[in-house]
């Protein structure tokens, strides 16, 4: 498994909002620094697949990013279906969590965390 850090170029970015709330994440769970976030897609959801982000251990087929101090995680196969994608973080009235803004999205459901390409 290769220790190189990819710098150069992230596939995704944050937003402040999601920025802030993940040290706050990272923070009350206590994550240790052997973790990064892991961003990716997953089959499954109402549109065909589902986003995943989550704490997790690198994996052998992952690229390491750092992207406004957080440690990433992606499969680089996963890395298509994400290119160009925002993550935000939204605190309102009628939504709380995490959301994906993706340009790859050929179309979306209602709940946004299921897209299909």
């Amino acid at each position: 498994m290769s220790n190189t850090v990819e710098t150069s170029f992230a596939p995704v970015t944050f937003t402040e909002g999601a920025v802030k709330e993940l040290f706050k994440l990272k923070d009350q769970q206590e994550i240790g620094e052997d973790l990064g976030l892991r961003v990716g897609v997953d089959g499954g959801g109402c549109s065909g697949m589902t986003y995943v982000l989550g704490f997790d251990q690198k994996k052998e087929a992952d690229q390491e990013f750092f992207i406004e101090g957080i440690r990433v995680f992606m499969n680089k196969a996963h890395q298509m279906y994400l290119l160009g994608m925002q993550v935000d973080w939204q605190d309102g009235l009628n939504s709380r969590g995490f959301t994906f803004s993706n340009p790859n999205a050929a179309s979306t459901c209602g709940c946004g965390t299921s897209f299909a390409v």
